[in-house]
């Protein structure tokens, strides 16, 4: 009888845990939202096709992510360079309280991640491919510290990599120098061991693997960061004469901060050409691993998402890279497929940002944290694609402060404005419907008066209640008293010098 009763609880734990679903993340890295198809649709063709009239990468598979369940037209890296964003999406929490303020600085030790929250819920989990938050290992495979991934096997800390290989010690840069040092040489990579390539099959390796409960796995494709390289056939699928510098790059703009003002960065049209064929590898590779979880049964079974950790100017305003809270630095893609969950076709307008990335995972589940967390669970605004009652359409971006006189700044993010404040620039109002390139700053105009001191009291809240270093800055102080305030006439706080602080390496 004994025997038979734990057999019955056996059954019955199988069938809950069969009741969960699989959660598979597909994270890229230094991605313009521009470059997938189920975001171009929702802009009109000035927004979407920046590069030259009808100059695009298609982008089928991603896209079908979305077309079966939702595209967030503005979502936000909460920091966007690497370390900082993926802390957010993470934790839950706002970089500064996570060890992981900055570049190559370590998740503290007493984190929870949402992959330990799963991972006591019964979650078989693993990782593959760059993580960025284990200090300056590079590459560094399977990091000790495992967060909750118990298969981090294929998890390497830094580097963006672009040939690897395995042998029986494990996992190698399969690039090396003539001194045997891995290097991001590309030379013989193919199919198997192009590191976006690779990636996936060990994904799809996980994938296949016959459990009796759910799984989550992260894929992190260090591609489209640069070196923009990619192998044969991406890396002449485009022709470079077709690109065309962004508009923005030859314009001047008004009252911009320096942020935003427009700089002579050389447009380097090979350079697009590769970085389109590093997306189209990354969406092939996505058809594949959504075609193994047909095969075994899974799809109709997993929440799917893409997004990455930061964006990508690309030329817009003259620049590259990222760092800055223009929309092609900071905001980033993030479509999700919940079958049962979210309705196919869903659109959602409203602000998110990776900070809350956590509670909503977990809110979808049905989850606790054993943590507080700071981000917010979206989970309702996804099911039902409405926001709810309480919401606040307010999400909060930030950047440095961790040095006096380091550049840096802070904004509140709706889906149509962005305040952003910083010790070393002049405070920056846009509005994205009339001006979604952000070349007019709005913050002298009195007609905005009300809307700055709407917004201003949003980040004054945000500041107060996240321990944001930018707190110490006079500067940041007092344009926050005067936006929250009642006065109208505006009268400059004095700066600190501007002394720029590099990002190292990624």
């Amino acid at each position: 009888m004994k025997r038979f009763i734990l057999c019955l609880l056996a059954l019955g734990s199988a069938l809950i845990a069969a009741e969960r679903p699989n959660v598979l993340i597909i994270q890229t890295d230094e991605h313009n939202f521009r470059t997938l198809g189920c975001y171009r649709k929702l802009l009109p063709p000035e927004q979407a096709f920046i590069w030259g009239d009808g100059v695009k990468v298609e982008t089928p598979h991603i896209d079908s992510i979305a077309e079966r369940g939702a595209v967030c037209t503005r979502f936000y890296a909460t920091s966007p360079v690497c370390t900082p964003s993926r802390a957010a999406l993470m934790t839950g929490l706002y970089p500064q309280n996570t060890g992981s303020i900055t570049n190559d600085l370590p998740l503290l030790d007493e984190m929870e991640t949402f992959a330990a929250v799963l991972a006591a819920n019964g979650y078989d989990n693993g990782y593959a491919g760059k993580w960025h938050l284990d200090g300056e290992a590079k590459p560094g495979w399977a990091p000790q510290r495992k967060f909750g991934f118990t298969d981090n096997r294929h998890m390497f800390n830094r580097g963006h990599w672009k040939k690897l290989g395995e042998d029986a010690s494990g996992p190698k840069v399969a690039a090396t120098s003539a001194k045997g040092e891995p290097n991001y040489d590309l030379a013989g990579a193919d199919e198997k061991s192009f590191t976006t390539d690779f990636l996936i099959d060990r994904t799809i390796e996980f994938v296949r693997k016959q459990r009796a409960t759910p799984f989550c796995y992260m894929v992190s494709i260090p591609d489209p960061h640069g070196p923009n390289t990619v192998r044969a056939p991406y890396d002449t699928m485009f022709d470079p004469a077709v690109f065309q510098q962004p508009k923005t790059a030859l314009a001047k703009g008004d009252k911009l901060p320096s942020f935003a003002q427009v700089m002579q960065d050389r447009f380097n049209q090979r350079q697009m050409a590769n970085y389109f064929g590093m997306v189209k590898c990354i969406d092939d590779n996505i058809g594949r691993l959504i075609a193994a979880l047909k095969e075994t049964g899974q799809l109709d079974h997993t929440i799917l998402i893409f997004t990455s950790d930061h964006g990508d100017m690309c030329g817009e305003h003259g620049r590259h890279n990222k760092g800055i809270p223009c929309e092609g630095s900071a905001r980033i893609p993030f479509v999700i497929a919940a079958p049962g969950l979210i309705q196919p076709g869903t659109i959602i307008h409203e602000s998110l940002g990776t900070v809350d990335f956590k509670p909503t995972l977990l809110g979808m589940l049905g989850f606790k944290s054993k943590r507080d967390m700071q981000g917010r669970d979206a989970s309702t605004l996804l099911k039902s694609g409405k926001a709810p009652a309480d919401w606040t359409d307010q999400t909060f971006v930030r950047i440095g402060g961790t040095q006096k006189g380091a550049a840096g700044w802070l904004a509140t993010f709706t889906q149509r404005h962005k305040l952003v404040l910083s010790p070393t620039d002049d405070p920056a109002l846009f509005d994205l419907d009339t001006d979604p390139f952000e070349m007019k700053n709005l913050f002298h105009d009195p007609a905005q008066r009300d809307l700055i001191r709407t917004l201003a009291k949003g980040l004054e809240g945000y500041v107060s209640a996240s321990g944001d270093p930018h707190a110490k800055s006079p500067a940041v102080m007092a344009d926050l008293a005067w936006a929250t305030s009642a006065a109208i006439e505006y009268s400059a706080p004095k700066r600190e010098r501007v002394r720029r602080v590099k990002e190292k390496d990624e």
